[in-house]
């Protein structure tokens, strides 16, 4: 259930975005199935706390955060579902060098990804936090 107040919401938020990083952990031990419900809850969540931040809170500028981390993480999962993809690649061809390349192509955008994600954390911090 979504909080209705705008600490319960700031703090809702935050524990759905640990959430989300356990259950990438989860998703490198490939518990797909529980890790494709357990996004599409959190998701579904966190869509709900951007509408309220922006209609019920008047802070568009948290919705605008919310939007741009929705996005990363999208793009989060895609990037670590093609790492599987490719690990899988490299054990059944472990005589193609180009599989490892791939591998260290994608963590490095995997890097990137996360560091996009941190500096939007950090903002939704500050910007949440001016209201205190």
């Amino acid at each position: 259930m979504v909080p209705t107040d705008f600490k319960g919401l700031i703090q809702r938020f935050y524990h759905l975005q640990s959430e989300r990083v356990e259950t990438y952990r989860l998703f490198e031990e490939q518990l797909v199935h529980e890790i494709t419900q357990a996004f599409c809850g959190i998701s579904k969540e966190v869509l709900e706390i951007k509408g309220k931040l922006h209609n019920e809170f008047d802070r568009p500028d948290l919705s605008e955060h919310i939007e741009k981390l929705q996005s990363k993480e999208k793009q989060k999962l895609e990037l670590t579902a093609k790492l599987q993809l490719a690990r899988q690649r490299a054990q059944d061809h472990p005589e193609d060098e180009g599989c490892q390349e791939k591998i260290q192509e994608i963590k490095q955008e995997i890097i990137k990804n996360k560091e996009a994600l941190s500096e939007i954390m950090q903002d939704f911090k500050y910007d949440s936090e001016e209201c205190d």
